[in-house]
Parts: C-alpha cells; structure tokens; sequence
C-alpha cells in the first residue's frame, strides 16, 4: 500500500516509470481520498487522557485541602486516579501524531499553502478558547487567577513564551513546542520534500536536539527544543514509513526517537508529574508507538468509520478550553455529585462545546482568513511584478 522508494543506486532526481499497480499506490500516499481515521480516534482517545489527568490525575490534586476537591483525589476515586495519573502521556501522544499530519498534509505543498493552513487550523479556536477561558476565570474567581489585560493581549500571538508572558491556560505551553516545529520544518518544505530530505531533517534535528542542553547556549536549546523534538522525529518517521514503506534506516530513527522519549518520560515524572511510574509510563507510550506502526504500515486503513472525522475535529478545541475552565467548575460542583459522575458531566459538556466551537467558529473562520491570506499573498506576488 505505500509508495515505493527508487533503488538505492538511482539519482532522485530522475523518477521511475510506474508499473500499472502503482497509481493507486501514489495516490494513497499522497493524500487523494485517503484520509487515516485511526489518526482521528487517537487524537480523541489522546485528548481524553490528557482531560481525565487534569481532572483526576495530577499530583497537585492528590493532596489535602487542593482547590479543586478539597481532599486527595486518590482517596475519592483512587481506581480513576491511578489510570489518571497516566494521561499527561497524552501529550507526547500529540507531537508524533503532529509530525506524522503535518509531513503528510505539507508533501507536494509549497511554503504558502503552509502557512495558511497551519495559520487557519491553530488561530481560529485558539482566539476562541483565550475569551472562553478569560470569561470563566473573572466570573468564577477563587481557583485560577486570570492574567492582566495586556497579558490577555500578547497571548493571542501565540507568541507569549517567546516573550516571557504566562499562559491563559496551563495547556497552551505544549503549542510553543509546534511553533517551533513548525518553523524548523518550514525550512524543508520550502526546498520541496523528498525521503531523503526528510530523513536528513531528522537526523540533523536529533543531533542537534541531544547536543542542545550541554552546549550552554540558551538560543540553541530554544530551537532545538530538546524536550519535545524526537516525539516530532518519532512522527516524521512513520509517515515516512506510510507513504514510502519501511526499511532499516527509519526504523533506526524510530527506535532511536523511543530511546529518547523513554528518558524524556522518566525525566518529566521526576521534575513535573511526581505520579506515575516509569515502567507504567513506558509502557502506555510503547503501545502507542505500536499502533502508530500499525496505523503507517496500513493495518488500520479499514477502519473508515465517519464520526471518528468528527472527534478529530474536536481535539484541538477540547484540549485549549478544558482544563482551567473545567477544573473551576469541578471546584463548584464537586459537593453535588459522585465524583465520577461529575467528571463524565464536565468531559460531556466540553465535547459538546468543543463541536460548536468547530461548527460555528472553526470553519467559518477558517474559511474567511483563508480567503483572505491567499489574496494577500496574491498581491505580494503581484506587486513584485513589472507593470
């Protein structure tokens, strides 16, 4: 089912002639009709494990007196907890998912059409998510502060880490990571990607990633962005894997990307998460990986169920607008029902939310800034032309 490379020994520069089987071939590889719906219930499964830790699972939860139950959640439900305290695995489950989609969606694209659908996907549900949360916090005051208004302003760049500014909500940190990626592959994509290219842009960026944090230079670091960068390599690999097949050199990168995430995991207990076990957190990412394998190597290409298009579409907002919000309901109702019950509750209400915000603010916004930047660009093209 993939594309097949040229032999070793051939220029890349001069394409083999396709055999009658392979058409088809190209044209799943190249995204025509050939849309992953496992990716789509990851992503969802993924964002659910991140919810349920935030909820449930965090060690600043699991002690007396917290501000959002009051009592040590291990004591209320320590069958949820000790599952919870698993999701922030969630979000390394995001980066590989982020570099396999964005390979995928950026391959025969030119720099532009880049930009503006990296522009069109974050901004619109993020600018959203930003008033969502800022309303929440001043109207329910007591759990969350929330930032002063020039604060409030500098996060709609989603420039604000660059810049020493907090946050509106913990969970954005995670999309200075993806800046940064994207800007890093950006380079790639402008000289038109190839196999080879892209291999050669993970082993550059591996290198550079391990060598970052002992070089002592801070702005080195910033762009490598060692703690986030082989989970990216991890999912350039594998669409690699799906679009061209396997071999020995990409499983190498991958084994090498669960190399370093294992270490980035055990070193993220130790410093962050102070909850989870190594081997148990291993573990979960393993058995991710595994079924990214699968998902790469088309094991997974008859799964075609439709609502699954939709949960992905739900993702990205579920994961901006959950967690300050929905802890500071907890907070308020966490007296008036099991508490179980109360966490199924929030989940449900920010799923449905999470599907207004694509329906109604997603896809028209979308739409008008696509329009409207691809006229930009149009006239940038023009005014560089002789009259």
């Amino acid at each position: 089912m993939q594309q097949p490379l040229p032999p070793l020994s051939a220029p890349e520069a001069a394409p083999q002639p396709l055999t009658t089987s392979e058409p088809k071939r190209a044209a799943r590889s190249s995204g025509a009709g050939s849309r992953l719906y496992a990716i789509d219930g990851i992503r969802l499964v993924a964002a659910l494990m991140v919810a349920v830790h935030h909820y449930a699972g965090t060690n600043r939860m699991n002690h007396e007196g917290n501000r959002y139950w009051g009592r040590p959640v291990s004591e209320i439900m320590p069958t949820v907890f000790r599952f919870a305290s698993y999701g922030w695995i969630g979000v390394e489950i995001f980066f590989v998912i982020s570099g396999f989609v964005i390979c995928m969606s950026c391959w025969g694209r030119s720099p532009r059409q880049f930009f503006v659908s990296r522009v069109i996907r974050l901004y619109p549900a993020y600018w959203f998510a930003i008033l969502f949360t800022t309303g929440v916090l001043i109207a329910l005051p007591g759990v969350w502060g929330h930032l002063r208004p020039r604060e409030i302003l500098l996060n709609f760049t989603m420039l604000q880490s660059g810049s020493g500014v907090a946050n509106v909500d913990g969970v954005y940190w995670t999309l200075w990571s993806e800046l940064r990626f994207y800007l890093l592959f950006l380079a790639v994509v402008a000289t038109g990607l190839t196999y080879r290219k892209v291999v050669l842009f993970c082993c550059a960026w591996g290198a550079v990633a391990m060598l970052a944090p002992v070089s002592g230079f801070p702005l080195l670091e910033l762009v490598a962005n060692p703690d986030g960068a082989w989970y990216f390599i991890a999912g350039l690999a594998l669409y690699l894997m799906h679009r061209f097949g396997p071999d020995l050199l990409l499983w190498g990168i991958l084994g090498m990307a669960w190399l370093m995430g294992q270490l980035e995991l055990g070193q993220r207990i130790d410093e962050v998460e102070h909850v989870s076990s190594w081997r148990g957190s291993v573990l979960v990412f393993t058995v991710f990986l595994l079924v990214m394998v699968a998902v790469a190597l088309g094991l997974t290409d008859r799964v075609r169920w439709r609502w699954l298009v939709t949960a992905g579409t739900m993702t990205y907002p579920l994961y901006l607008m959950h967690y300050a919000a929905g802890t500071t309901v907890i907070n308020r109702l966490h007296d008036t029902m099991d508490a179980r019950l109360l966490i199924v509750v929030v989940l449900s209400g920010f799923l449905a939310l999470s599907y207004l915000v694509h329906r109604f603010v997603e896809r028209p916004l979308a739409r008008l800034m696509k329009k409207g930047l691809n006229a930009s660009f149009a006239r940038l093209r023009s005014a560089g032309s002789p009259a």
